[in-house]
């Protein structure tokens, strides 16, 4: 487990223990988290997460449980769809150049009602119009709703590649998706 005071700076690390965290979280054999408090204590003179996730702000998609991680230990930032707009966006760049994250994750998830719901072309109000819009292009890719997650992640990853501020970082940006029923990550 990542401790709160570490900074994590090989992508490679950070991403084996996002790995070993959903193993455990799919086999049931999660990690003790009875150290809250003192991680409180820790966390309140900073903040060292080893990476950050893009998801979806579906209540079933819960980077922190189903990574198995604690306070800390990840940056994340959640939208209907997983979007990477400007404002998801910034956030990861704060989370690089001042937190000093090396892993950025987009995690798409089965049965995502905001790819669904552009998949059926559904007429929307204009906020939710917005999301609708960058998930536009992955469901003309064609294929199935699962196709379309798919694709929306990794059309989001190149958008976050794409970043002026993270290009020169050296950052890695990976593609994930987390299946409801099975609990499982699958790495794009």
């Amino acid at each position: 487990m990542h401790a709160p005071a570490e900074l994590i700076e090989d992508a490679g690390a950070a991403l084996q223990l996002l790995r070993e965290g959903n193993e455990r979280y799919v086999k049931g054999q999660l990690a003790a988290k009875d150290s809250y408090a003192a991680d409180r204590e820790i966390l309140n003179s900073g903040q060292k997460p080893f990476a950050v996730i893009l998801t979806c702000s579906d209540s079933r998609a819960a980077p922190e449980i189903f990574f198995d991680q604690k306070l800390g230990d990840i940056f994340t930032i959640r939208n209907a769809g997983n979007i990477a707009d400007p404002t998801a966006i910034a956030s990861i760049e704060y989370a690089v150049v001042h937190l000093k994250a090396t892993l950025v994750v987009v995690v798409g998830h089965s049965k995502c009602g905001a790819v669904t719901a552009a998949y059926e072309g559904e007429k929307f109000p204009p906020n939710i119009g917005h999301i609708a819009g960058y998930i536009k292009p992955a469901v003309e890719k064609g294929g199935d709703i699962d196709a379309a997650i798919h694709a929306n992640v990794e059309l989001m990853v190149e958008r976050i590649k794409k970043s002026a501020v993270l290009g020169h970082l050296g950052v890695t940006v990976a593609g994930a998706y987390y299946d409801i029923l099975s609990g499982k990550v699958t790495w794009l």
